[in-house]
C-alpha cells in the first residue's frame, strides 16, 4: 500500500515539475499561486516515503545476515543461496535438498532448514508478503503423472507454502506461483546449469519496489 502510495505522489510531482518549467510557469503562478507550496508539499512526503525505503532495504540486509548465520552449512554446501535484488530478499532453495527427482513432497530431512526460514520470518518480517515460485530445467516429464514442468513446479511451490503456513507464517501473507522451465537462471545445456534452474524461490517482498526510471524522470524535471 505505501508502495503504491509513493508511486502515485511520485508521479503527479513528476507532472507538475515538467509543466513547472515549461512556458506556461508564469501563467500558472499567477493563477495558482499555491502550486509552489503544492510541490514543496508532495516533495517531502516522497522524500519521507524514500527514507522509509531505505530503512526497510536496511533491515532486509539485516535478515539476510540472520540467515546467512542459520543457514552456514547449507550455503557452504550450494544447497541453499541468498541474494538481494529488485524482488526482495531471495532465499533460493536447491530441489535436491526439497524433493526427489519428478516428486513434489518435501523431503523430511530439509525440514530444519524450512523451519529457521520459518523462524526468521515469524519474528523478523511477519508483516511482509511472500512469495514462493517453483522452477524447474527443460527437461520434459517422462516418468511420473505431471502433465508438464509447470504443474510440477507449481506443487512443488505450493507444498513449501503449506510447510511454512504449518511453521506459523501467515497465510494472508504468503502466494505460490509455479513458472515450470520459463525462468532459468543458467543454461539448460549443461548439468549443471539445469541443476541451478532446477529451485524454489521464497521471497521476502518489499512494501517499496524499486523504481529506478520514475526516480531518474523526477531528477531531471527538478533540476
Amino acid at each position: 500500500m505505501r508502495g503504491k502510495r509513493y508511486l502515485t505522489l511520485l508521479t503527479v510531482l513528476v507532472l507538475m515539475s515538467g509543466f513547472m518549467v515549461s512556458g506556461c510557469a508564469v501563467n500558472f503562478y499567477k493563477q495558482n499561486p499555491r502550486s509552489k507550496t503544492k510541490i514543496t508539499e508532495l516533495e517531502r512526503q516522497i522524500s519521507d516515503l524514500e527514507a522509509e525505503r531505505a530503512k526497510e532495504r536496511a533491515h532486509f540486509e539485516d535478515v539476510k545476515r540472520m540467515l546467512e548465520s542459520r543457514l552456514k552449512d547449507q550455503i557452504k554446501d550450494k544447497s541453499v543461496s541468498l541474494e538481494m535484488d529488485e524482488r526482495g530478499l531471495v532465499i533460493i532453495l536447491s530441489d535436491d535438498i526439497l524433493f526427489d527427482s519428478g516428486k513434489s513432497e518435501i523431503k523430511d530431512k530439509v525440514s530444519p532448514v524450512l523451519d529457521k526460514v520459518s523462524r526468521v520470518i515469524t519474528e523478523e518480517v511477519p508483516d511482509k508478503n511472500i512469495g514462493v515460485y517453483g522452477n524447474t530445467d527443460n527437461v520434459p516429464i517422462k516418468y511420473s503423472n505431471w502433465k508438464s514442468n509447470w504443474e510440477l513446479s507449481t506443487a512443488r511451490a505450493t507444498n513449501v507454502l503449506h510447510y511454512l503456513v504449518s511453521q506459523g507464517v501467515s497465510p494472508n501473507k504468503l502466494s505460490a506461483t509455479g513458472y515450470g522451465e520459463h525462468r532459468p537462471i543458467a543454461s539448460n545445456d549443461t548439468a549443471a546449469g539445469r541443476s541451478m534452474n532446477r529451485r524454489v524461490e521464497i521471497v521476502i517482498l518489499p512494501d517499496f519496489v524499486e523504481q529506478r526510471q520514475d526516480i531518474d524522470a523526477f531528477d531531471s524535471n527538478i533540476k
